[in-house]
């Protein structure tokens, strides 16, 4: 008898904000287009990025991509590659960034990139209007977790 075929799945994301959902209460979401140069794209494709410290500013009505760390495309010369953290911005409608501009005027609330993607062969950013979580928020998200863990495991257990 054959073996049943795997289902393709898409790609998956480039690069994740991995501390993003454990650092903070994620509210929104949204995706967005990025404004990059070619060697930005070549050093994405081979995962040489990180958002770790990365936040959306939002400037004269324009959003833009801060702290993104996206490695130099180690096969082009010094003179055509790009800075590593420079700004680069986001392609949203004005309708979208005057919503996501006043929700993130509130206090407490931020723009955070969750994750870079490829949709076609265009480049996508998900952003995230985001609240920070506490101490206590983090232990309870453990506990949580860790009990889930737990049931998960007596029911595989039983059904042996």
């Amino acid at each position: 008898m054959a073996k049943a075929k795997k289902k393709a799945k898409g790609p998956g994301p480039l690069v994740t904000n991995r501390q993003a959902r454990r650092d903070y209460h994620i509210i929104d979401t949204l995706e967005a287009g990025i404004s990059l140069v070619g060697t930005e794209v070549k050093s994405l494709r081979a995962g040489q990025c990180s958002l770790a410290e990365a936040f959306i500013d939002i400037r004269n009505e324009e959003a833009f991509l801060v702290n993104a760390h996206i490695g130099e495309y180690s096969h082009a010369s010094n003179a055509y590659n790009h800075e590593p953290k420079r700004l680069r911005k986001l392609l949203l409608h004005k309708l979208e960034i005057q919503r996501v501009m006043g929700k993130a005027l509130q206090k407490g609330f931020t723009l955070i990139p969750l994750a870079v993607h490829l949709r076609g062969r265009w480049i996508k950013v998900e952003i995230a209007l985001a609240k920070g979580k506490h101490d206590y928020d983090k232990r309870d998200d453990i506990k949580e977790r860790d009990s889930q863990r737990d049931v998960a495991r007596t029911l595989r257990e039983e059904s042996r």
